[in-house]
C-alpha cells in the first residue's frame, strides 16, 4: 500500500480521536511516546489535548498525518514542536512519532520520517530534533533515516521501578 501525507490537517473531532487511538494502539504496543502500557484513550487525551493546542493557525507548532491511500486508515503521525525561544526557531523538536502497530514492517516509518525531512527543508528549517526512550532499538531506525545521536542522559526515564532507561537525543542536520 501506499501513504498519502497531509500536512497541517484540521485537527477537527474525527482527526483528533483518530489521532488518540492510533496513541493509545502504539503505546500499547510497546511503542515510547510518552506512556507505558496498558493505557486507555481516556489516559491519553490530555496529553493529547496539549499537542493539539499548539496547532493554531499560523501557530509553531505543525502536525503531519499519514493515511494508507487505498484504505484512508490513520496509519501515521508526527508533531513539530517549537521550542518557543527566538533563539531556536531555526529548527523543530520531532514528538511522538508513530506508526500504528500492525503496518510495521512495511518502511511507513521511514517514509514518515523522510516526508518530514521534506517539509523541514521546504520550511527552511537547519534542523530536527528528536529523542527517543533507549531499550527499544530506536537508535538503529533514527540513524537509517538520517539522524545521528547527540547526547543521553542515563536512566532519565523510569518506566517501572528497577526500570529506568536512557533519554536519548538525536539530530538531523538540514544545513
Amino acid at each position: 500500500m501506499t501513504l498519502t501525507f497531509t500536512l497541517d490537517p484540521k485537527p477537527d473531532p474525527d482527526l483528533r480521536a483518530a489521532i488518540v487511538g492510533l496513541w493509545t494502539d502504539v503505546t500499547n504496543a510497546g511503542g515510547a511516546v510518552g506512556f507505558v502500557a496498558p493505557v486507555t484513550e481516556d489516559d491519553v487525551w490530555d496529553t493529547a489535548d496539549h499537542h493539539f493546542a499548539g496547532l493554531v493557525p499560523e501557530g509553531p507548532d505543525r502536525l503531519l498525518v499519514a493515511h494508507e491511500t487505498e484504505t484512508g486508515r490513520l496509519v501515521g503521525v508526527l508533531f513539530f514542536e517549537s521550542m518557543r525561544f527566538n533563539l531556536m526557531e531555526h529548527w523543530r523538536m520531532l514528538k511522538r512519532v508513530m506508526v500504528h502497530p500492525d503496518t510495521q514492517g512495511r518502511g511507513y516509518g521511514v517514509e514518515l520520517m523522510a516526508e518530514a525531512e521534506r517539509a523541514a527543508r521546504e520550511w527552511g528549517l537547519d534542523g530536527l530534533r528528536l529523542t527517543a526512550r533507549g531499550g527499544q532499538g530506536l537508535e538503529r531506525f533514527y540513524a537509517r533515516c538520517g539522524y545521528r545521536e547527540v547526547g543521553r542522559v542515563p536512566g532519565a526515564i523510569r518506566v517501572a521501578p528497577g526500570d529506568d532507561r536512557d533519554d536519548i537525543t538525536f539530530w538531523l542536520d538540514l544545513r
